[in-house]
């Protein structure tokens, strides 16, 4: 049989890069397995990284942290400044288990001091799915594009049952209203791309207690979580 020949130059080169890549895809898989897996009952907390020390949606957060450590929760979040510092700094102050799953860029994401365990990654991915295996509940505050890419993709494991039982709480109804008003126009009444039955997916509330009974609420109904089919 006649020798193949080596592959070289600029070809070869990136076939060697994404060889590694899937070493440090996996590296960063079996590290949020090995730590995550040893935590219990925690709820999601999405939101901006750019919303101020000083501003209501800072405040709120910190209550609606507080009041998922005092149901029995622990607390996940992205990490970084803004709603993820909030929602940590509320568990942490309430003495709860507060997880920060930090994103590695260029610009605006710094890990905040109120985390207790901490996971660092390259991959958008792979901290996806960390966020959603081992939480039982979302809830989304108010953000940008991260924000609403974290809430959409939630909202379609939940509507294609990759997950069993998720609950997915909105705060801040003045925010999402606008939003929830045209996936009812436009995306059920007028082009039916979803059905009636997954607008109920997400409950908007002002009120962390609120937000709180309902998790507990929709928890108690549905069948024990199981992880998702990702």
């Amino acid at each position: 049989m006649a020798d193949q020949k080596q592959v070289k130059g600029p070809v070869a080169d990136a076939m060697n890069k994404d060889v590694w890549r899937i070493f440090r895809i996996i590296a960063e898989f079996v590290e949020g397995f090995e730590t995550l897996s040893k935590c219990d009952r925690c709820v999601t907390i999405f939101g901006s990284a750019r919303t101020a020390v000083d501003h209501p949606h800072y405040k709120l957060t910190v209550e609606v942290a507080k009041e998922v450590v005092r149901s029995g929760f622990g607390v996940i979040t992205g990490g970084g400044p803004g709603i993820m510092e909030a929602a940590n700094r509320g568990a942490h102050e309430e003495g709860g288990v507060s997880i920060g799953l930090n994103i590695q860029l260029p610009f605006e994401q710094h890990a905040n001091p109120y985390i207790k365990t901490m996971l660092s990654f390259k991959h958008f991915f792979v901290r996806k799915v960390m966020f959603l295996k081992y939480t039982s509940a979302v809830i989304v505050m108010p953000g940008g594009f991260g924000t609403l890419d974290e809430m959409f993709e939630t909202l379609t494991l939940v509507q294609t049952q990759k997950v069993d039982s998720m609950p997915v709480v909105l705060i801040g109804k003045d925010y999402w209203a606008g939003l929830v008003d045209w996936l009812k126009a436009k995306m059920l009444d007028e082009n039916k791309y979803i059905d009636a039955d997954d607008i109920p997916l997400m409950y908007i509330t002002d009120d962390p207690k609120d937000a709180v009974r309902v998790i507990t609420e929709r928890l108690k109904e549905s069948e024990p979580k199981s992880s998702f089919d990702f």
